[in-house]
């Protein structure tokens, strides 16, 4: 008997293909074999002249779906078609979930198979999770196809609709979706809190005490109240006025009284008025979910959530983790007995919990029965006992490491806090100590804020005792500012989206990674800062499709598509009051065209400050007795960090006019430095009929730096430096989209950050070229980039990482652009930077002068 298995991907299949017998055929879908139309080529003839065929849905017949399968899509058809003559059952293999659901089905409707159809499915890719689901088949359930069919739409409505709407009345190519919308709303609510922030100042005192004279036994105590009155924090302060709450019953000390009060109290007493310790226990976290894991991969490996979840497919597909979409924290019990096995066995029988943990799914809406994240399998094998490396090394050991956590031992904590007087003046100091590691051995979670305590380091105090004479070592007054709010991480919106109930988290990443694309945020040093297009975008939506971007009207279409999912809702009825309803979107689309003003709509308004969206960008605009004045905003600048001081100078700029450098004596036009919207620039003539002449300054060249003979000779490039050895071409250099550079024979190189565009000459630009074309000859044509394993410190002298990568040929060290091989009986994890140095080092005392790198 021969039995076709189809599952999504050909990693999957290669892995799955080793659990079964000769007489299995395992092939890979490549992911969804049909869907609705991306495009008007894809429509079939017959379906074109319906009024819904650009939708892909008909709206008035019962929201049936047009599907097409993509040209793309059209040989793997084939080939399964093909497979399925010689087969005598079709087994789908695909995920666990709504979307793996809705491929098997498609993959039903699409081959017709004459034979038995059977669903396979599992959370985890093992001989034995392989075998016990081909032994306890199912059937394609209809709830689950059926919801995310009615998920596929909704977001196809959303989008086909509203994006043409802003097209029209914002900026083109814009775009609007189901869960993307909401996701940025709460990214320009936070950006808006922080543009109407308003700082507070307040002071004061940080005292360095100790028992005797010995540093060991010194702590620092902060001052908490004077004379019985709390002393003002960052708490007490309104962040619309910066001003202390009305009615605060607190001291504000400015500068000037925190020094008259530390000159006070430098000869008082010091003495030890109260000593508290109580004993904290930590109980360790539940095993991953996707939100969670994406959060911790985002704090700790400092990994975007769509690289994340990149690399966990990857482990799930290779056998290496259980599936990595799910809302479930629940542990299997064959699971739970491996993870004892492996905590008593790596870590003693100290570290094992007295009794198995067992943790509880909260969230209402989990609609999968999976398992936690964690590693496949019973043996729970250490990173140390794999051969993986790079990213899917590190995300691994995260997930071990949490794992092996879930059944290890409490945490216990002494906690002492140690209330101190000098005269009138309280002051207090906090200690922690570990007494017992517990499940910190394996696991600490991490946190959003950057200053907040790692919970495993001891923090202590030295011992103290009521009554106490202690001597002061230092007493400085510090200044403080209050803080806006933070600006989001992927790790923080994942966690707020969650919290919230808005989308799936195994959507996270995709959402993510969809407002970044489409030019709504951007990121910066780590946060998501949302673009002035993303503010006039979500304030439109929220002025007239206010339920679009309202969390807990997304949520609850959550809870309805949970609803479909059991069969209890008709998914047809509830895309007909979505759609059709007295406020369905389509009455809502068809007002907002009569009454948007496109004015209004493309205006952004922050403040006293107004923006307004035009075809090439965000700009500034005022009207001054009957003139119009503009400016462009710089591409980087946040919309929360535009204040009407610096909006009025940059308009004072845009009044003003570029200043003329001098007169081009070769055609008579005028030479002008500009600042647009990606960057100060020349330009050669006044903007008019005929397009002027543009280029960018290079990077570290400041406008005001620029005189007339520099601006011309950025004007003239690119500029011939001579003829290429080899091939009697020419080499020119230039400065393009992406930066200054060296081109020959249509091959470019870009130049280093210590290379000079106008002074750059023949023999370095041949050198950038060589260089080039030797990686992308070991890249086989196309880039790609190493694996780091560890890193190992920062170089003294630059700052700059020093870290082991897994190359081609082995590992080696890094720094800068200085490789350098590892010897082969030096491992990887026990090279140390010192020995790192002496080999990249040694290295760069074998290049030739040429090809050093330039000072």
């Amino acid at each position: 008997m021969s039995t076709l298995v189809v599952v999504e991907s050909p990693t999957k299949a290669r892995t799955i293909r080793a659990y079964l017998s000769d007489d299995h055929v395992v092939l890979a879908s490549m992911g969804h074999v049909r869907d609705l139309p991306s495009s008007a080529s894809e429509i079939p003839a017959a379906a074109r002249a319906a009024p819904w065929s650009r939708l892909g849905v008909d709206v008035d017949g019962g929201f049936q779906a047009l599907y097409v399968v993509p040209a793309k899509r059209r040989a793997t058809i084939k080939e399964l078609k093909q497979a399925l003559k010689d087969a005598d059952e079709l087994v789908i293999a695909t995920d666990e979930d709504r979307e793996g659901e809705s491929i098997g089905w498609h993959l039903v409707e699409v081959l017709r198979p004459k034979v038995p159809v059977r669903r396979m499915v599992f959370h985890e890719i093992t001989r034995t999770a392989i075998q016990r689901a081909l032994a306890n088949p199912r059937q394609i359930d209809d709830h689950l196809v059926r919801a995310q069919e009615t998920r596929r739409i909704l977001d196809r409505l959303v989008g086909y609709t509203l994006s043409p709407l802003l097209w029209k009345k914002i900026a083109p190519r814009l775009s609007a979706g189901r869960v993307q919308s909401v996701a940025v709303r709460l990214l320009v609510e936070r950006e808006r809190e922080r543009h109407a922030f308003v700082r507070g100042a307040y002071w004061d005192l940080l005292a360095s005490l100790g028992t005797d004279g010995a540093e060991a036994g010194r702590f620092t105590a902060a001052l908490a109240a004077v004379a019985g009155r709390r002393v003002a924090g960052g708490r007490d302060f309104d962040e619309a006025t910066g001003r202390l709450y009305e009615g605060s019953d607190v001291l504000l000390l400015d500068e000037p009284a925190a020094a008259a009060l530390r000159d006070r109290l430098l000869d008082e007493p010091w003495v030890v008025a109260e000593l508290e310790a109580k004993t904290s226990v930590r109980r360790p976290y539940p095993p991953f979910t996707t939100s969670s894991l994406q959060q911790e991969a985002g704090r700790k490996l400092r990994m975007g959530a769509r690289e994340t979840m990149r690399v966990a497919q990857e482990l799930y597909e290779q056998g290496f983790i259980t599936y990595h979409r799910t809302d479930s924290v629940q542990l299997a019990e064959e699971a739970i007995e491996g993870i004892r096995r492996r905590v008593a066995s790596q870590y003693s029988a100290e570290y094992l919990s007295p009794k198995a943990r067992r943790f509880r799914t909260a969230s209402r809406s989990a609609q999968e029965a999976h398992e936690a994240v964690r590693p496949a399998g019973t043996e729970m094998r250490p990173l140390s006992e794999l051969t993986l490396s790079g990213d899917r090394a590190r995300l691994y050991d995260l997930i071990w490491k949490r794992t092996m956590a879930t059944q290890m031992a409490d945490a216990r904590l002494e906690l002492v806090t140690a209330e101190i007087d000098a005269a009138d003046a309280r002051f207090v100091a906090r200690g922690r100590r570990v007494l017992f590691p517990g499940f910190f051995r394996a696991y600490v979670e991490g946190s959003d804020d950057p200053e907040a305590a790692i919970e495993d380091r001891d923090e202590p105090l030295p011992a103290l005792e009521r009554g106490q004479s202690l001597r002061l070592h230092d007493l400085q007054a510090v200044g403080h500012e209050t803080r806006p709010p933070g600006r989001y991480t992927e790790a923080a919106l994942v966690k707020a989206l969650e919290a919230a109930g808005v989308g799936r988290p195994s959507t996270y990443a995709t959402i993510i990674g969809t407002i970044q694309d489409r030019g709504y945020v951007r990121k910066a040093d780590g946060a998501l800062v949302p673009t002035f297009v993303a503010l006039a975008v979500t304030d439109l939506l929220a002025s007239d499709f206010q339920e679009l971007v309202d969390l807990g009207f997304t949520a609850a279409m959550e809870q309805d598509l949970d609803l479909i999912a059991q069969g209890q809702v008709d998914w047809q009825a509830y895309l007909d009051r979505f759609f059709h309803g007295e406020r369905g979107l389509a009455h809502l689309v068809e007002a907002a065209e009569a009454t948007v003003d496109p004015r209004v709509a493309s205006t952004v308004r922050l403040g006293s400050v107004e923006v307004r969206i035009g075809r090439y960008g965000p700009f500034l605009e005022q009207r001054r007795n009957g003139d119009r004045i503009t400016s462009s905003i710089p591409e980087d600048l946040a919309p929360g960090d535009l204040t009407p001081e610096l909006a009025a100078r940059l308009l004072e700029q845009g009044a003003a006019g570029p200043e003329c450098l001098g007169v081009d004596d070769a055609s008579g036009l005028p030479v002008f430095v500009r600042q647009g919207p990606f960057g100060p620039y020349a330009q050669l003539g006044d903007a008019g009929a005929e397009k002027p002449k543009r280029v960018s300054l290079p990077p570290g060249l400041e406008p005001e730096d620029v005189d007339l003979p520099t601006a011309l000779a950025l004007l003239d490039l690119p500029r011939e430096l001579g003829l290429h050895p080899d091939s009697g071409k020419p080499v020119r250099a230039g400065i393009g989209r992406f930066g200054p550079y060296v081109v020959h024979d249509g091959t470019f190189a870009s130049l280093r950050k210590d290379d000079d565009v106008l002074a750059v000459d023949l023999e370095r630009a041949l050198e950038l070229l060589q260089a080039k074309a030797a990686r992308g000859a070991r890249g086989g044509g196309r880039r790609q980039s190493a694996a780091v394993l560890r890193e190992l410190g920062a170089h003294p002298a630059s700052g700059e990482p020093v870290e082991v990568l897994d190359g081609r040929y082995g590992p080696y060290v890094r720094h800068g652009k200085t490789n350098a091989s590892l010897p082969k009986d030096v491992k990887v994890g026990e090279i140390s930077l010192e020995a790192a140095l002496a080999l990249l080092a040694e290295k760069e005392a074998r290049k030739p002068a040429g090809r050093k790198r330039r000072a």
